[in-house]
């Protein structure tokens, strides 16, 4: 019988060969710091197609330069971005694994030398810098970044993409009320705290008709923080503009000390998916095939994204096939070694 995890599933019109996918992990690696491909992350990302990845999710990359985590982010905000990341397209697709990339804006966690912005005035702790509050203006130029990154996207061969709505950066500041003192229609209520990822969701659909997922942190750690009925809500709303999979993972958006053990944000993902309906992805210590499989059989998520397991050995998927006792086909030149 073969297993789940390396049966097709399909997003709109694009099909993935199995379920493993390749989360979105900072690497750092932009030693020129303008935000261009290097051929660093051109390996980094083949190698694990090669692998058998059935989809490779970029880094974080910054659709603003002052969105940006570090000045060693990847970059999307420029035209000058689209050759390297083209590159890196033509690279995953020749081993017939799928792409996406996470569009993302770091907001008051940016640790960058100019002003950084914020919904509220709030630093993320001592030793991050106070974020100015982002006025009107910013968020409608933000909003519009986006958009235009969503159309670079397009033109650099990417199938999906993702917004990075998770981990305390700028989405995730504007849908926490830990973050999120504003006043105005973007703030106060989870309606109008939801406006901001509306606004990027529908602008990204003007330029965008690809599969589009939402990572969310869906646990904030914090008796004052989004409850699950919080989550659930957006995720409601969020599956009424057409959003395909919820990446779920947790924490982020304020220091909290996190019990991390195997599977442990598994159990959001299948309450958003159960209770909304929609597809989710589950990512969080998933390390085994057999665990992942358990998961998906058991109807908890819809794709297992991976990250530190993935870091380890980019031919996870060969592991985790042996370990169902499924047919995972090799590369030519590796076929050899495969057996």
């Amino acid at each position: 019988m073969k297993s789940k995890l390396f049966s097709p599933i399909t997003f709109r019109n694009i099909e993935l060969k199995n379920r493993v996918v390749m989360a979105p992990m900072c690497m750092y690696a932009c030693d020129t710091e303008d935000g261009i491909v290097q051929d660093f992350h051109i390996t980094h990302y083949e190698s694990r197609a090669a692998g058998q990845v059935g989809l490779i999710m970029l880094e974080a990359t910054a659709v603003q330069p002052e969105g940006r985590i570090s000045t060693k982010d990847l970059g999307i905000w420029d035209d000058k971005h689209l050759p390297g990341l083209k590159k890196i397209n033509e690279r995953i697709h020749a081993h017939r694994a799928k792409s996406s990339i996470q569009l993302a804006h770091a907001g008051r966690k940016a640790q960058l030398p100019n002003q950084i912005v914020s919904p509220s005035a709030l630093a993320f702790d001592e030793t991050y810098q106070t974020p100015k509050e982002i006025s009107s203006e910013q968020i409608e130029e933000t909003i519009q970044a986006f958009q235009k990154a969503a159309v670079r996207a397009r033109h650099a061969d990417f199938d999906i993409i993702e917004l990075h709505a998770a981990h305390g950066y700028l989405i995730n500041q504007f849908l926490s009320p830990l973050t999120n003192k504003r006043e105005d229609r973007y703030g106060g209520t989870r309606e109008n705290r939801y406006r901001f990822l509306r606004d990027i969701i529908e602008a990204v659909k003007q330029v965008w008709n690809g599969p589009l997922f939402v990572r969310i942190s869906a646990d904030e750690y914090h008796q004052d923080g989004n409850t699950l009925a919080d989550f659930i809500y957006f995720s409601e709303q969020m599956k009424q503009q057409g959003i395909d999979l919820i990446d779920c993972s947790t924490g982020g958006v304020v220091k909290a000390k996190i019990q991390a053990y195997p599977g442990y944000q598994v159990p959001k993902a299948e309450a958003i998916r159960n209770q909304v309906n929609i597809a989710t992805g589950a990512v969080g210590l998933i390390t085994t095939g057999i665990q992942a499989e358990e998961i998906l059989q058991n109807d908890r998520a819809d794709l297992i994204f991976l990250a530190r397991a993935l870091l380890r050995n980019p031919y996870w998927p060969k592991v985790a096939a042996e370990e169902l006792n499924d047919e995972l086909p090799a590369p030519t030149a590796y076929q050899r070694g495969w057996v």
